[in-house]
């Protein structure tokens, strides 16, 4: 049984944690001290009540983590106490492969809120979207759970089905069916609208830079020059590492600081600027951002639109402007511990309040009016003629694109990849919006050179 000679020494192996913040001066922090010693006595009598009279007995490992569990979860939704199982798991996700379902959360309310699925997982095809509330995970209520608790129920062998009790906005709660299964992230995708580059980052790992680097030399050296410019694509993105975000930005950069860092301590306060040498050599660039776009995703925004280098289209961002510190505790696992907080170029805090798009655009269903053919000037008797030779833009003197060959089975093949890309931009108004943005103003910066 648990005496008060074990709840002193309880008590005094945790001040032999941090004698720095116990020790006496001439300042005035006697009194302080001697509160803090009063604390940590509230503790252990706590801890020996519960260990002595709980309905069941629970081992002092469990009641230890859970009291470092509630300490740093109560500071804020993103500092959080890792085991050694945790710890592991999230070397792993920065590594770029992880188990489980495939969307990043926080808790918001006493509820699970997802930030954003990622591309291709198993949460993503099943429909889950940024902002989604999860209420329930296998029939049991999330109200109540830490997000540990919650997160380790959600994680499973592959294989193995999840049913998520999810609310979204103001309908009724709806459950989803998941299978787990081992998620790969391919951090950078890309492909072209035309004359137009898109670049897709779902998140920010240790492969992140060197995709984009390769996804950019292959558009650069499949449109050579007709190239008009490169969409950004940071949507539902839920950040990462802050190295990669740096070097993403700084990617299409060529000087000036992309981010700073504000803490407690001037040990905190960091600064980061580009180097030299912009990959793009300032080709027009389009930033495409949503609601689940955070973290990472935010500095890259803001650097970029700070600078002026990109137009940011969409909506406004999640707002996740504060940095994780992951100490390692030897022998246990390690805590992350929110200690700064992130700053665009221009001095903005990104916490709470997001990155806010130059051109607001919500995602949108568009379908074309049909108004019938209406009269034109050429339809009316005794229109005059155009006056110039041949028949303009649209007459049959027009170059056949598909040649000769037009009936072979590349040509076939061509025609059903730009039906399947003009169906995506059909689906996707953010994007189509963005790809049309750029190609206007490459057309409009044209005219002006030619003039």
């Amino acid at each position: 049984m648990f005496n008060k000679a074990g709840a002193a020494l309880l008590t005094a192996a945790m001040l032999a944690v941090s004698p720095a913040a116990l020790a006496q001066d001439d300042g005035g922090q006697t009194s302080e001290n001697g509160d803090t010693y009063r604390q940590l006595k509230l503790f252990g009598d706590v801890f020996e009540r519960v260990r002595a009279n709980y309905v069941e007995k629970v081992s002092d490992q469990k009641l230890v983590e859970s009291a470092i569990r509630g300490m740093l979860s109560s500071l804020d939704p993103h500092s959080s106490y890792l085991d050694k199982d945790d710890f592991q798991d999230m070397k792993v996700q920065t590594e770029g492969e992880f188990g489980g379902l495939g969307i990043e959360v926080t808790m918001e309310n006493g509820l699970v809120k997802v930030v954003s699925p990622i591309d291709e997982t198993p949460a993503a095809k099943a429909g889950i979207r940024a902002g989604d509330l999860i209420v329930g995970i296998d029939g049991n209520p999330v109200m109540g759970m830490t997000l540990a608790e919650a997160v380790e129920q959600m994680r499973g062998k592959k294989g193995t089905d999840i049913t998520l009790t999810v609310r979204r906005g103001d309908k009724e709660p709806f459950e989803v069916t998941i299978t787990r299964d081992v998620i790969e992230i391919e951090s950078v995708r890309s492909e072209t609208f035309g004359n137009v580059g898109y670049v897709r980052v779902t998140t920010f790992n240790e492969q992140t830079q060197p995709g984009l680097e390769s996804k950019i030399e292959s558009i650069s050296e499949d449109l050579g020059d007709d190239l008009k410019g490169y969409v950004l694509d940071l949507r539902n993105n839920p950040g990462g590492l802050l190295e990669q975000a740096i070097s993403v930005s700084d990617t299409f950069l060529d000087a000036g600081e992309i981010v700073s860092t504000r803490g407690r301590d001037n040990e905190d306060n960091k600064r980061y600027n580009a180097d030299a040498g912009d990959m793009t050599n300032g080709a027009p660039l389009v930033v495409l951002i949503n609601g689940g776009s955070a973290s990472a995703s935010e500095i890259v925004a803001g650097a970029l639109k700070d600078h002026g280098r990109a137009l940011v289209l969409g909506t406004r961002s999640f707002g996740k402007g504060s940095v994780q510190t992951i100490m390692p505790l030897p022998g246990h696992g390690a805590i992350r511990l929110t200690t700064a907080r992130y700053y665009t170029p221009s001095g903005r805090s990104i916490q709470a309040d997001g990155i806010h798009p130059d051109l607001k655009v919500r995602q949108a269903e568009v379908k074309p009016i049909e108004n019938g053919e209406r009269r034109r000037e050429a339809d009316l008797r005794g229109a005059l003629e155009n006056g110039q030779n041949g028949d303009g833009e649209n007459g049959d003197g027009a170059a056949n694109d598909n040649g000769e060959g037009a009936g072979s089975a590349e040509a076939e093949d061509a025609e059903e990849k730009a039906a399947q890309k003009a169906a995506r931009l059909q689906e996707d108004y953010q994007l189509s919006r963005a790809v049309d943005l750029l190609r206007g103003l490459t057309l409009f910066q044209s005219r002006v050179l030619q003039n």
